[in-house]
């Protein structure tokens, strides 16, 4: 009955409803591995008589519970309760007495974790290779490698031995492994998910990650993992939206022609550009921007003072016990020997001044998408050179923690030579849910398997378009992004949604007085009308009656045209308002009136 079994949530769900127990399912799970055989893939396994007495103590079925019965696996950086924590060190190895606060909550949610899986050694490196444990071979192709430092997360779900698995990512390690074993891989926004009971590589920008075969059940995993944990100083109370289907088009940055990169690798690049071919075809306004900035942030991770947030994870045991730990990551990690703080305080600057360089970018964008990899690398390429393809590996990850983004690496339709095809959507920190229901796209229009699996990816089912809390207003003026106005909005809690034009039936106009300079926007049926550019911002709906209880006369706020025929809420002008006014029509956007008069923004 289990044996051609798909463990998606959905799958086992129905198995469950038709009769199938856990005790069953945990069976399948010792079947599918004794298949498989590679005992790279965990550094501990749970004992099958323990995990069915786990399973058996659930009871009845609970509907309460959103993972009742659903196996995973734990990166062996995550504290379980009673079973040794190595970080892929047996010197540094220790038995927790808690489990980790994730795993926590995924126990009270009704999920079964089976073991431990293998990583590179304190999760230092995007390949799975470094480990003293024997590297998990790849799930699709035993040739690559299995990516990291996630490894073991990402061969057992490839392989549909667990419906998810628990990774971490600092560089690109809940991603990377996703790519090449053909699943999910959801990293969240920093502090959504706790660290607490997580052995830190670089604590500040380390988050749990989440792999699966199905967007959807990545973001269940995630939502029942997730809570802000006052014992965590990075944890944060973040609301958790569910996925609804997303407003389009949506604008999505691309690296351009001069800063894309794939080491050559001509298959890759065409599968890249298929893709985005493809999510244009979803509603998406592709806008090709130089990526060379958020390269400078990526080099900040190994160049920077984080390799000191490395060095005093181990720094004890580098004192004890040098040659406990893996050469290559010995040779990374201390680097930092040779760093003073005052390095560590010029690091600080420039990510900050690297961050303000790619902010007017980022801000005009809903969201990137990238190749999730570059090319693929051999497990003899790296016997042959450890160091330059996993930092190739990072080419499209390493700046995304220092930029605080969240994202989400989803298959795509394979490649014209049969290996996986990945891109991962990254967008700012909140927007989980906005990156998950784009990525399920992916799902409905491409045709793949799951992971390593026989089985197909199913269509995901239609979002709803749920009532939002939040109303979209057009602003025309001082409230626009950079201008003088612009903090009444943000302060509110206001993002910026979209630049876009009026209907060609508008007048505009320069106010007389200020400062601020203001301009009205008046309908009218008369001649010399035209289109007016504006910005749509989103605000909370609990904000809007603050906000416009300030909108002084002759400005009220009323119902705007668009040229796509859509309305919104905006700033209108009373008939009244415009004597004594300049009729800039002609000119129709604010910011060019602000640079012909040399009035300072």
């Amino acid at each position: 009955m289990l044996s051609n079994l798909p463990f998606t949530l959905s799958a086992l769900h129905e198995a469950y409803a038709a009769g199938a127990s856990p005790s069953d399912v945990i069976d399948e799970i010792f079947t599918r591995l004794n298949a498989v055989n590679d005992p790279g893939i965990f550094i501990h396994l749970c004992d099958r008589e323990s995990l069915k007495a786990e399973a058996a103590a659930l009871g009845a079925f609970d509907p309460n519970l959103p993972l009742w019965g659903i196996p995973y696996a734990a990166k062996d950086n995550i504290d379980v309760a009673g079973i040794e924590t190595t970080a892929g060190c047996p010197a540094y190895a220790y038995t927790p007495d808690a489990d980790a606060f994730v795993i926590a909550n995924l126990r009270a949610a009704g999920a079964i974790m089976i073991g431990k899986t293998n990583l590179d050694q304190f999760a230092t490196g995007l390949v799975g290779v470094r480990t003293p444990y024997g590297a998990p071979l790849n799930a699709v192709d035993p040739e690559i490698v299995p990516g990291g430092s996630s490894g073991g997360s990402g061969v057992i779900v490839g392989h549909g031995i667990v419906t998810f698995s628990l990774g971490t990512d600092t560089a690109g390690s809940g991603r990377v492994p996703a790519a090449l074993n053909n699943i999910v891989g959801l990293k969240p926004t920093l502090g959504a998910l706790s660290a607490s009971g997580v052995v830190p590589a670089c604590r500040t920008l380390d988050t749990i990650s989440i792999f699966a075969l199905t967007v959807d059940d990545a973001y269940a995993a995630f939502a029942a993992a997730r809570g802000f944990d006052p014992s965590d100083a990075y944890s944060k109370p973040l609301v958790h939206e569910p996925l609804t289907a997303q407003p389009l088009p949506l604008r999505v940055g691309v690296p351009d022609a001069a800063s894309i990169e794939f080491f050559g690798d001509d298959v890759q690049q065409a599968s890249f550009d298929r893709d985005i071919a493809r999510l244009a075809e979803m509603g998406g306004t592709i806008e090709y921007v130089d990526f060379k900035p958020l390269y400078a942030i990526a080099d900040m991770l190994y160049e920077g003072a984080w390799v000191a947030e490395r060095y005093t994870v181990i720094e004890d045991l580098l004192a004890s016990d040098r040659d406990a730990i893996h050469p290559v990551t010995r040779k990374i990690i201390t680097h930092a020997e040779s760093m003073s703080a005052a390095d560590a305080f010029r690091g600080f600057y420039r990510l900050a001044e690297l961050r303000r360089a790619a902010e007017p970018m980022l801000k005009h964008l809903d969201m990137l998408c990238v190749p999730t990899i570059p090319t693929f690398y051999s497990v003899a390429d790296l016997e042959a050179d450890p160091v330059t393809p996993n930092s190739n590996n990072g080419t499209y990850t390493n700046f995304v923690n220092l930029l605080d983004m969240c994202g989400i690496a989803v298959p795509t339709a394979p490649r014209s030579d049969g290996r996986p095809g990945s891109v991962t959507l990254l967008a700012g920190a909140g927007k989980d849910a906005a990156v998950a229901a784009i990525a399920r796209g992916f799902e409905a229009n491409c045709t793949r398997n799951m992971g390593a699996t026989s089985h197909l990816v199913p269509a995901p089912p239609a979002l709803d378009n749920a009532p939002s809390d939040r109303i979209e207003l057009a602003v025309c003026g001082a409230h626009m992004a950079d201008l003088p106005l612009n903090w009444q909005l943000t302060d509110l809690g206001a993002t910026f949604v979209r630049r876009a034009k009026t209907s060609a039936d508008y007048k505009f106009y320069a106010l007389a007085g200020g400062p601020p300079a203001r301009p009205g926007l008046l309908r009218s049926e008369g001649p010399d009308k035209g289109a007016i550019a504006l910005e749509v911002w989103s605000l909370p709906k609990t904000a809007f009656g603050s906000f416009i209880a300030g909108i002084p006369a002759p400005l009220s706020i009323g119902t705007v045209e668009l040229s796509d025929g859509s309305l919104v809420k905006g700033f209108l002008c009373e008939a009244t308002g415009v004597k004594g006014a300049t009729d800039i029509t002609e000119i129709g956007d604010w910011r060019a009136f602000l640079a012909q008069q040399a009035v300072p923004a």
